[in-house]
């Protein structure tokens, strides 16, 4: 009897896919995100399509000075990892920008695939 050897997430590979949402096109999120995705931000919620999602990013760097500082990290099964961080970043248009973060992942055949994202923004005056 095999059995299946537990998968363990590297952290710095997943914050790395992670940094490339951030400034990624729409080519990136077609390539990291799963067939479909939760995803939950202060103005909706809703499951989207890979295709959705990836429409949603048509603007490549949209994001700078981007500074992430990882708060936990649990791999609840072999195939799957949540991660909640804290981000600042600044918009193109020069606009400060925080939250806290929460991202899963589920690992198939071709690597990690984003399928949950949610941003709950942080007051930015207290920077």
């Amino acid at each position: 009897m095999t059995t299946k050897k537990p998968m363990t997430a590297s952290k710095e590979e997943l914050l790395d896919i992670e940094r490339g949402f951030w400034g990624g096109d729409s080519a990136y999120y077609q390539a990291n995100a799963d067939t479909e995705c939760l995803v939950s931000f202060p103005q909706m919620a809703k499951a989207m399509t890979n295709a959705e999602l990836a429409a949603t990013a048509s603007k490549p760097n949209r994001w700078h000075d981007l500074d992430i500082k990882l708060k936990g990290m649990v791999e609840p099964g072999s195939d799957i990892v949540m991660l909640a961080y804290e981000v600042r970043a600044t918009r193109d248009n020069g606009e400060r920008y925080a939250a806290l973060v929460s991202t899963g992942y589920v690992h198939r055949v071709n690597g990690w695939k984003m399928m949950f994202h949610a941003q709950t923004p942080l007051d930015t005056a207290q920077d």
